[in-house]
């Protein structure tokens, strides 16, 4: 009885313990596993833009370019520009920049901004620091101690020796088919 209660608490509190960052890899790594369809760490976007006059790089100043950028993008803050070739204006502003064809007078602006906790969960899931490395570590192992007490939570035609072995076979098999489908190559 006691090693049955011990197990009960050791899950207990680890769930509470690890609850949040449970959700943090979990959100991190649902948006990691569609990482080809979507950013999910920045918003971007891209907007055309087209200006009715061609203009000529030697004539064109600090001003001139901060000026031509309130006429296209008054809400983005200048913070520098070049010209890559003789043709092309590049303007970086606070959360990206402005292409503009000098001779067509067309371009875009691309800005890029944090997505809202998908940015923070993913940092986290990158490993950012040394200590971050522990934790989660830490964690991964208190992953493997929940996964093998949960086994032993229930008794009875629930537990582990009736429907919970039916449970566990299913979630053992499913990997080791996906493995054998696609890294072994066996099918």
């Amino acid at each position: 009885m006691k090693l049955r209660k011990l197990n009960r608490s050791l899950h207990r509190d680890l769930g509470y313990i690890f609850f949040f960052l449970t959700v943090i890899y979990g959100l991190s790594g649902i948006a990691l596993n569609h990482i080809e369809d979507w950013n999910p760490s920045y918003v971007v976007k891209y907007k055309e833009i087209k200006i009715d006059e061609p203009l000529e790089k030697e004539n064109l100043d600090r001003g001139d370019v901060i000026s031509l950028l309130q006429t296209f993008a008054p809400n983005e803050k200048y913070k520098n520009h070049y010209f890559p070739n003789e043709t092309t204006l590049k303007v970086f502003i606070k959360d990206g920049n402005v292409n503009l064809d000098l001779n067509t007078g067309e371009g875009y602006i691309e800005t890029s901004k944090r997505r809202p906790i998908f940015h923070q969960a993913n940092y986290l899931h990158y490993n950012p620091h040394k200590l971050w490395t522990w934790i989660s570590d830490i964690y991964a192992i208190s992953l493997i101690i929940l996964a093998f007490t949960g086994l032993f939570i229930l008794k009875g035609k629930n537990g582990i020796t009736g429907r919970g072995a039916w449970l566990t076979a299913i979630g053992i098999i499913v990997p080791i088919i996906f493995l054998l489908i696609y890294y072994w190559k066996v099918f």
